[in-house]
């Protein structure tokens, strides 16, 4: 048996966003697998909140300060933790903190420094972060295909430095459920004829709800006039499964009345059984205008079986076939997709069957397992 790991990492996040859930799940997954394991966390922070029901190991240090006061204290904590824990691997899992502990690497403390980066801006490919990434940093994850892109480009990294792990999702919980399916699909006054296009994420324009209600509105047009070559699948029911963020509900309900969807559409607020609500769903929609450079709602909805169309955004296109993506912003490229998926039951199969095989390394096991071989191969070509 293979010794474990000492591992840090930094999920200096002040939200519980997509980084932070990448973040924190890795951590419980590698000390649930026997690794030791540190997480530092900014304190009084939602992250750090989420960290402590999650049970990590939790050391709160503010990683992003600037205040070049503060800065030799931290410092001074950074050394006596890297003395007293002695990790092998310190994970990164945004860009503030990662100049100091390559600092701090380079000051005789012996660990891999790894950056995973999530994030859906490109990187700077400045002279500083060039000889950062090139002297101090082991390894770069990229938690999609096309930031791995961006970041060979921006720092010249080989496929000896730079990986992509688009992550995992939990199938012990995010799976078909028959019974969940129906109870949630009763809960909400939907039939066993309607057919459900569901979109779970927070209110925010970046999500797309309202091109999401433009396009099935133009779906629902085509499919009641006769003029879609498709057959007619039923009555279209519209699931937005989130909450008041940038957007407000409000505004979300005035995007469905200005598309004549108030009949049919609804706004669930916070929902304590979310793969329950995702099984009432017949296709699921990731409508995004940017961002996923994580998709947790992409990977729960493929993990119950739900098929999934979307825009070409952040990771989308390493989770889905060409066939289920359109361009961001193209309303009427997304409502001919809509309208495909629903009229088209052997072209909704072929989603479904496709995506199956695709989650059969999309679970955490395989995060896991990609995330310590990548470890162990850095620790053990740096001699640690």
């Amino acid at each position: 048996m293979k010794e474990p790991l000492r591992i840090l990492q930094l999920v200096n996040v002040r939200w519980f966003n997509a980084t932070a859930w990448y973040g924190l799940s890795l951590s419980r997954l590698l000390q649930e697998a026997g690794q030791r394991v540190r997480v530092i966390a900014l304190p009084g922070t939602e992250s750090y909140a989420k960290a402590r029901e999650m049970g990590l190991d939790l050391l709160p240090l503010d990683m992003n300060t600037a205040n070049p006061v503060r800065l030799p204290l931290l410092m001074r904590n950074m050394t006596a933790l890297l003395r007293e824990f002695r990790p092998q691997v310190v994970n990164c899992h945004r860009g503030e903190g990662v100049l100091l502990w390559g600092l701090c690497k380079s000051a005789a403390h012996p660990f891999a420094l790894i950056r995973t980066r999530g994030d859906q801006r490109p990187p700077k490919a400045n002279a500083a972060n060039r000889c950062l990434h090139a002297h101090l940093v082991d390894a770069l994850i990229a938690t999609n295909s096309r930031t791995a892109a961006q970041c060979r480009e921006a720092f010249g990294l080989g496929p000896d430095r730079l990986f992509t792990l688009v992550g995992g999702v939990d199938r012990a919980r995010f799976f078909p459920d028959p019974a969940g399916r129906e109870a949630m699909r009763r809960a909400y006054g939907f039939s066993g004829t309607d057919r459900v296009v569901g979109l779970l994420g927070r209110f925010d324009p970046v999500k797309g709800q309202q091109q999401l209600i433009e396009a099935l509105a133009l779906v629902r047009e085509a499919f009641n006039s006769g003029s879609s070559s498709l057959g007619n699948p039923g009555p279209l029911k519209l699931l937005l499964a989130g909450f008041s963020t940038v957007s407000s509900e409000e505004s979300v309900k005035g995007w469905v009345a200005q598309n004549g969807l108030a009949d049919c559409t609804v706004l669930t607020g916070k929902v304590e059984d979310v793969p329950a609500l995702i099984n009432a769903m017949d296709l699921g929609v990731i409508a995004s205008q940017g961002s996923e450079a994580i998709a947790r709602a992409a990977f729960e909805i493929m993990a119950c079986g739900v098929p999934l169309v979307g825009t070409d955004v952040g990771v989308m296109p390493d989770l889905l076939s060409p066939k289920a993506l359109v361009p961001a912003g193209n309303t009427k490229a997304l409502a001919a997709l809509l309208g495909q998926a629903l009229g088209d039951a052997a072209f909704l199969a072929s989603l479904r069957e496709e995506q199956a095989v695709r989650m059969q390394t999309l679970s955490n096991e395989c995060f896991l397992e990609q995330t310590l071989a990548l470890y162990r191969s850095i620790v053990k070509r740096r001699s640690l």
